[in-house]
């Protein structure tokens, strides 16, 4: 369900490599949510960092929402990076996987794989 990566940067060059990856594959970062910074923001320790990045391929994201609207609450993708025990680690929740457990429209399986290729290049690229 999940594909998470080591990396061997540190958690900035990470963060920063992602974002590259992304929009080099054609997906645009909509949000980057740093969940580390708002987390001790609001006064609760957190030692790690951690930053969500909400990402989106609109030529896909309208082929699901045009076969399932319901599934609006599915998107956009997240890969997030963060830090672990002193590792850098980046990952995603696997979209075929996710999907699949969400509907069980058949035309909605090779999008997923689609995506989720790409999101798993992207986490490659970076790591």
């Amino acid at each position: 369900m999940y594909h998470i990566v080591d990396s061997g940067k540190p958690f900035e060059q990470a963060a920063t490599d992602l974002e590259a990856a992304v929009k080099a594959g054609g997906f645009g970062v909509l949000h980057v949510h740093d969940l580390g910074d708002t987390l001790r923001g609001k006064g609760f320790p957190f030692a790690e960092q951690c930053r969500v990045f909400e990402v989106c391929n609109p030529a896909q994201a309208a082929k699901v929402l045009a076969r399932d609207l319901r599934l609006n609450m599915a998107l956009p993708c997240r890969i997030s990076v963060y830090t672990e025990q002193g590792r850098t680690r980046i990952g995603l929740i696997l979209p075929a996987e996710m999907l699949g457990g969400l509907t069980q429209d058949e035309a909605l399986k090779p999008v997923a794989a689609e995506v989720e290729a790409a999101l798993v290049g992207m986490v490659e690229a970076a790591r």
